[in-house]
């Protein structure tokens, strides 16, 4: 694949996926992985999310920048690398917010206790799966069988910088 085509894949592949697990260093050096959903936006580089200001996210990404970001969808995985920012900008909440946004925000965008992190991407690396989670489960019994090397799709890096 040229680079517009891997970079066209990592997009195709992020437009199905909302849910992650959003890795960032501790400040004693741990890495920390939890769960986040991705806000509804077209993907250009940038992954947004919101966050409570005084939660320990915010604290790690204010001592190290370097996170990683990683979704499954389907038979497809892709793991994100970059550098997070924290945003404070009611405007661009507003923009964002939704019903599930709410849902975990009761007081609203206008809130000062809510802020968004910004993540600009700097690699991806993917794994797509041929056909469905059937057709991945035959190829494994196939291999067992024949003793070759299952088809297990895809496997990529690409440079989003």
């Amino acid at each position: 694949m040229t680079d517009t085509d891997s970079r066209a894949h990592v997009i195709e592949l992020l437009s199905d996926a909302n849910l992650c697990m959003f890795t960032t260093t501790s400040t004693d050096g741990h890495l920390i992985a939890r769960p986040m959903a991705l806000q509804e936006t077209e993907f250009d580089g940038d992954l947004w999310f919101f966050a409570a200001a005084d939660s320990r996210k915010v604290a790690d990404i204010g001592a190290n920048p370097s996170v990683g970001v990683s979704f499954q969808s389907g038979t497809s995985w892709v793991s994100i690398s970059g550098r997070a920012s924290v945003v404070r900008d009611e405007a661009k909440k507003k923009d964002l917010w939704s019903q599930g946004v709410a849902a975990w925000f009761q007081d609203g965008p206008e809130s000062d206790g809510i802020v968004l992190l910004k993540v600009e991407a700097e690699g991806a690396e993917y794994w797509s799966a041929p056909g469905s989670k059937v057709s991945t489960l035959i190829a494994y019994a196939k291999s067992r069988v024949t003793g070759e090397r299952p088809d297990v799709g895809t496997n990529e890096t690409v440079d989003l910088t």
